[in-house]
């Protein structure tokens, strides 16, 4: 996550730049005096939040946010005040909040639980796996596309076990509660020749009479949620999987 911050008052820079640390101490902060170089210098990077001050000469908060906005249409904006009369222009801009000073962390972490575009989870796998919402998978940011739609689901069936070895009894109950052994295996041929096309045919594993598969393989916002990733958990809005009816989130 990047985090762009823009205020020309140096005091009050470094007091917003110390509360976003604090509340978001892996994020990559850029900090900026200078409006105009802090567009200059972030034109073609992807900044996910901008915390913005509103008064600042020749280029104030509005007229940078809209410039940003210009470039990515999702960029949360949030701006950064001592005067709340500003605030119904900032709603005009359809900002992600709007945080009057002093600033301190709890008015941080506020805004940042409240996002207007939640910020997506930098992939460091070859395989994506997203399960909040409707269940899809991603290899390199492009969908997989299985065969069968039932490959689809009994791949996500994996992924709620979270590793699990389950054999193929347990796999057909849960798919069809009657005996479909026969079209189960073409389901296992696909989910194979699928994830091998694009480049994870090691996530998967078949072993005698039971399948699972290799965790550290894929990124997954689900795990990372339970792994307490500030990012997945504002991602999460009580949604899993929801094109299926067997799924339940254990989200404690």
């Amino acid at each position: 996550m990047k985090i762009l911050l823009v205020d020309d008052e140096k005091l009050q820079l470094a007091r917003l730049e110390a509360s976003v640390k604090y509340v978001l101490p892996s994020a990559e902060i850029v900090s900026y005096t200078n409006p105009l170089t802090a567009l200059e210098e972030n034109k073609k990077e992807t900044i996910h939040i901008a915390f913005l001050d509103i008064e600042m000469p020749k280029l104030n908060g509005i007229q940078l946010a809209k410039a940003l906005k210009s470039i990515n249409p999702q960029i949360n904006i949030i701006f950064v005040t001592a005067y709340d009369r500003f605030a119904l222009d900032a709603m005009k801009m359809r900002a992600s909040g709007f945080v009057t000073k002093p600033v301190n962390e709890e008015k941080v972490y506020e805004e940042i639980n409240g996002l207007r575009y939640p910020v997506e989870l930098t992939p460091t796998k070859q395989l994506q796996i997203k399960c909040f919402g409707n269940f899809e998978v991603f290899a390199n940011g492009e969908p997989v596309k299985f065969t069968y739609s039932k490959s689809k689901e009994l791949f996500a069936y994996l992924v709620d076990r979270e590793g699990s070895a389950i054999n193929i009894n347990e796999l057909n109950a849960v798919l069809w509660e009657e005996d479909h052994k026969s079209y189960l295996r073409n389901l296992v041929s696909d989910i194979q020749k699928t994830l091998k096309d694009v480049g994870a045919g090691d996530v998967f594993i078949k072993r005698h009479n039971e399948c699972f598969i290799d965790v550290t393989k894929v990124d997954c916002d689900a795990y990372e949620y339970k792994n307490n990733n500030p990012d997945a958990i504002r991602m999460y809005r009580g949604e899993y999987m929801m094109q299926y009816s067997w799924p339940i989130f254990e989200d404690e």
